[in-house]
């Protein structure tokens, strides 16, 4: 394999050798397996350290982010079941850092950098001796980035660059860049930006050349109960009587916090680098989501934000092409010389002109499990 083995990422072009296209068979895609949802996901609560593909006990980790939704509960959940040797929280705010100390995040491994993203000093001094790093920090509030949008851009792609360029630079080995299904097709500057930083964590994978480091993505939809999601909305506007939707028709793909961290963990522990990580979801439309938090309220129809969609697509049909079926995810291969597709050869082709999106998804999310949502989050609160 000829590589160019460039350090920065904004570097000149690459020299890479051409494999061919290994053969997978054709099946039909969607609605063969079951999704990655409550249940499924519930029985792969902890998985046993011999089963583990990676020794997390002598890893350092770190999670750009570390004090927001995600980032709490990755660090919960490696805290709990894989116990790293150091987890370093790299975060901006020093008063969420102070309360999330406070709130028992106090292990003896845990390791506070108060830094920006903005900053590629700081985060290669914060990589110094990380073996995997998570890149959860972003703006993620649409109409924020909509009015914001140099702060957007120097938040989640000039960020996302540093990241990558620090990585690079101190051989940090597994990287996971955290995506949103709004990277596709995008139409707000939000989901651009994420665009722009998949794009540019699996080109990394080049820049990388033949040291061992390796970038990849995992991409999902809506996150139930984190900090700006419509459900703790309903659940304080309940209370007024009526709840505001802005389209009756609107569906989205939804993951728990537990089911969104456990699978970025199974993927960094599945990664070669290059790829994008989509697992399968359940949908919802919001008038489900209204009967199920405020049966009884009046409704006001707001309208669409600016940059909003109606449906959200997790893979379009030009990515099909590129992406393989397992039995919990899709596996999106890069459309790069340098990729061998071989590596997913337990992957079963996707058929011509697939689109996974939330209106067509035929995993719907039933009342039941509306409702057991909502206590879930209503109990958080």
């Amino acid at each position: 394999m000829v590589l160019d083995a460039s350090r920065n990422f904004c570097g000149a072009l690459v020299n890479l050798a051409v494999r061919p296209a290994a053969k997978l068979p054709r099946t039909a895609g969607l609605g063969t397996t079951k999704p990655l949802d409550s249940e499924s996901l519930n029985n792969l609560k902890v998985i046993p350290e011999k089963k583990r593909a990676m020794n997390w006990k002598d890893k350092t980790v770190l999670i750009t982010g570390g004090t927001g939704s995600f980032g709490r509960k990755f660090i919960k959940i490696m805290l709990d079941e894989y116990r790293p040797k150091k987890v370093i929280i790299f975060s901006r705010d020093e008063l969420k850092q102070h309360e999330m100390r406070n709130a028992g995040f106090d292990d003896p491994s845990l390791r506070y950098f108060i830094g920006d993203v903005r900053d590629v000093d700081r985060l290669r001094r914060a990589m110094h001796g990380v073996d995997v790093a998570v890149h959860a920090a972003a703006l993620k509030q649409v109409p924020a980035c909509e009015y914001n949008p140099i702060e957007a851009i120097l938040t989640n792609v000039t960020g996302a660059k540093n990241v990558i360029d620090a990585a690079l630079d101190r051989q940090v080995r597994d990287v996971m860049v955290i995506s949103s299904d709004k990277a596709v097709n995008p139409i707000n500057l939000y989901g651009a930006t994420k665009l722009v930083s998949e794009k540019l964590a699996i080109q990394a994978n080049a820049y990388a050349g033949l040291d061992p480091v390796r970038f990849s993505c995992v991409r999902y939809g809506n996150v139930v109960g984190s900090r700006g999601s419509v459900i703790p909305l309903f659940l304080k506007q309940r209370a007024t009587g009526r709840v505001t939707v802005t389209d009756p028709r609107m569906t989205r793909f939804w993951i728990t916090l537990d089911q969104g961290v456990r699978f970025v963990i199974a993927c960094i522990e599945k990664m070669h680098g290059g790829e994008v990580f989509v697992p399968k979801l359940p949908s919802m439309n919001i008038m489900d989501l209204v009967k199920a938090v405020a049966p009884e309220c009046e409704v006001e129809f707001t309208g669409i934000r600016p940059g909003e969609k109606v449906h959200e697509v997790l893979i379009s049909e030009d990515e099909a092409r590129q992406t393989v079926e397992l039995d919990d995810m899709f596996v999106i291969q890069p459309a790069h010389p340098w990729w061998q597709t071989e590596k997913w050869n337990d992957g079963r082709k996707l058929p011509d002109e697939f689109r996974y999106s939330s209106d067509a998804n035929p995993d719907k999310l039933s009342m039941d499990q509306l409702s057991a949502m909502i206590r879930e989050t209503e109990s958080k609160a």
